[in-house]
């Protein structure tokens, strides 16, 4: 959701704080503190960084600023970050958060339930608004809303900061910007590999699941609300694949993604060719499943979650018992700190054999490319 010049927000005179972690004591909050005083005590920044946590409980939120200053071997963060109590329920203390600050990093999921009364705030008080959204119809929704008084705000409200969406979105950018050639389709396989702990995921994105999936209709509804001219398709059109299929390049089967990842893709391509004047990219996102077997259990496991959504009891007890509905895959806890690290690394030794794949594909088509237009010019000659 851009924003326009000289509002509000573009200076923020007046504010204590240039930052503010909302929900800062939350699963995923806890992380964002300690890599916020990492960045802010390791001198990376230009200059001092005024930072804050808020939150509804004082002590817990004293409690991860602890554990953050603990990670960093000192004995306190530092006396410039703040503490501020505020409660997504309570709008007077959204508002006296956003009017102190230049930023709100938006914590506190899932964001169809408590990210509008933030939004709000912020934009109201001149505040912009990050969050790590992976729900389609918050970020369509929200840009609906408040993408003009945005604009006339001067501050922005940016969604799916987080895995949902940055790799798939600057994936796509970063690949036409190294093609040669004009990129004009990008399919992405997500592959997760966990280190020796295992790996499982927080409720909190279970639950966003639950309820996007049981809230299809309502998505289209709103898409079609928002009247976005369809972005025009250059070159071979991209086909949509099964909803089970199997992948000759992974030699496993696949499945469509069902994240932000399309979505968000896909509004920043619109805007690219739009706005700028650029080719828009078509983007298809898969997730990668495994052999047969993994495909007869996730059919079983699809059919029955599918059975439940449709139903206000079902929901409740998908929502109640993730970690009995997913195989475990999904838990109130969320993965420890052992599971996150030795899964991040995984990912990361991934990623390096991924990027090394992918630019040997670059010069490939680079070469193919430089083929052609030899071809061509020794043709017109």
């Amino acid at each position: 959701m851009a924003a326009g010049g000289g509002g509000a927000g573009a200076g923020a005179p007046g504010r204590p704080y240039e930052l503010v972690v909302f929900g800062a004591s939350g699963f995923t909050g806890q992380f964002v503190v300690e890599e916020v005083a990492r960045a802010a005590a390791s001198g990376e920044l230009r200059g001092a960084l005024r930072w804050a946590v808020a939150g509804r409980s004082r002590q817990k939120l004293q409690a991860v600023l602890e554990r953050a200053a603990e990670k960093l071997g000192k004995a306190a963060v530092g006396p410039e970050v703040g503490v501020l109590l505020c409660d997504v329920d309570d709008a007077a203390s959204l508002a006296a958060m956003a009017r102190q600050t230049r930023l709100v990093l938006n914590c506190v999921g899932p964001y169809r339930f408590f990210g509008e009364p933030v939004v709000e705030a912020c934009v109201e008080n001149g505040a912009s608004h990050i969050d790590i959204s992976g729900e389609p119809q918050f970020l369509e929704g929200m840009y609906l809303k408040y993408n003009e008084k945005a604009a006339e705000k001067g501050v922005y409200v940016i969604g799916s900061c987080g895995f949902d969406s940055i790799p798939a979105d600057m994936g796509v950018l970063y690949t036409r910007d190294k093609l040669k050639g004009t990129l004009t389709a990008v399919e992405s396989f997500l592959k997760v590999k966990s280190g020796p702990e295992g790996a499982c995921i927080h409720d909190g994105t279970w639950k966003s699941a639950v309820y996007g999936l049981a809230d299809q209709d309502n998505l289209k509804k709103l898409r079609k609300k928002m009247g976005c001219a369809p972005v025009p398709v250059v070159g071979a059109k991209l086909k949509r694949r099964g909803l089970v299929f199997y992948s000759r390049e992974f030699k496993e089967y696949s499945i469509p993604f069902m994240g932000s990842d399309a979505s968000v893709v896909k509004r920043s391509q619109r805007y690219v060719h739009t706005e700028l004047q650029e080719t828009p990219v078509q983007y298809g996102a898969y997730v990668n499943v495994g052999g047969l077997g993994s495909v007869m259990k996730l059919m079983f496991a699809g059919i029955l979650f599918l059975l439940l959504v449709k139903f206000s009891f079902g929901r409740k007890l998908l929502t109640k018992y993730p970690e009995f509905f997913s195989a475990g895959h999904f838990t109130k806890k969320g993965p420890t700190q052992k599971q996150s690290l030795a899964t991040l690394l995984h990912q990361l030794q991934w990623f390096k054999q991924l990027c090394l794949f992918w630019k040997m594909q670059l010069v490939c088509l680079n070469r193919v490319v430089y083929i052609l237009q030899e071809l061509l010019s020794a043709k017109q000659s």
